[in-house]
């Protein structure tokens, strides 16, 4: 499908600030006049949410890595088909707090399920479907998992992962970027909300040509 409108996402590591920037990033689009959406994985569509919780929630190992990996990819295929491909077609911008990279990170890097595994799923659920814009919010580990630790709430399953695992997340992301440059800009988050956020703008506007 051609898509009328863009698809920007957000990735990082825990506590990085992707769901703060997204929201910033949205209310700047649709004060320039852009119809814009914002949406999140897991999640993102009601068959996707009623998913979520089956991720986010529960104790670490849950699931062996291979279920967890189904389970984010029919969550994926449901909020592609339900609502970003709509959006999308309608000619509105979307703008989602995760996507399929952080498939790569977590259940690759970060659990060690074959990459290969991955980009066959992948090819099935997405075809040749991608974001136009990946912005990969860079942050210290230490530092994003005191932020993450301090929200809250029974959405903790991989806060409370050990720190082997979140530094592999953390490589995984500057893996990604350095072998996309293209779609990824590399964001450092250590920086006020308003800081990070002028950085993101300054990639977006360049990117999109807008004001």
């Amino acid at each position: 499908m051609k898509k009328k409108g863009h698809f920007i996402t957000l990735e990082g590591g825990e506590g990085t600030g992707k769901s703060i920037q997204a929201s910033m990033l949205v209310e700047h689009l649709k004060k320039s006049g852009i119809s814009t959406i914002s949406t999140r994985e897991p999640g993102g569509s009601e068959g996707a949410e009623e998913i979520r919780n089956l991720l986010v929630t529960g104790e670490p190992e849950r699931w062996d890595t291979v279920t967890e990996t189904l389970l984010y990819f029919a969550a994926r295929r449901d909020h592609l088909i339900n609502t970003i491909l709509p959006a999308l077609e309608k000619g509105q911008w979307v703008i989602c707090d995760r996507f399929a990279d952080s498939t790569m990170a977590y259940q690759c890097y970060g659990r060690g399920l074959e990459k290969e595994k991955v980009y066959s799923i992948y090819n099935i659920v997405m075809g040749s479907f991608a974001p136009d814009l990946t912005l990969i919010l860079d942050l210290p580990v230490e530092i994003g998992l005191k932020r993450a630790n301090s929200r809250g709430g029974n959405e903790d399953r991989y806060e409370r992962m050990n720190i082997e695992f979140h530094n592999r997340l953390h490589k995984a992301y500057l893996d990604i970027a350095e072998q996309e440059p293209e779609r990824c800009a590399v964001i450092n988050a250590d920086n006020t909300p308003e800081n990070v956020h002028k950085a993101i703008l300054d990639v977006v506007i360049e990117r999109f040509n807008i004001k």
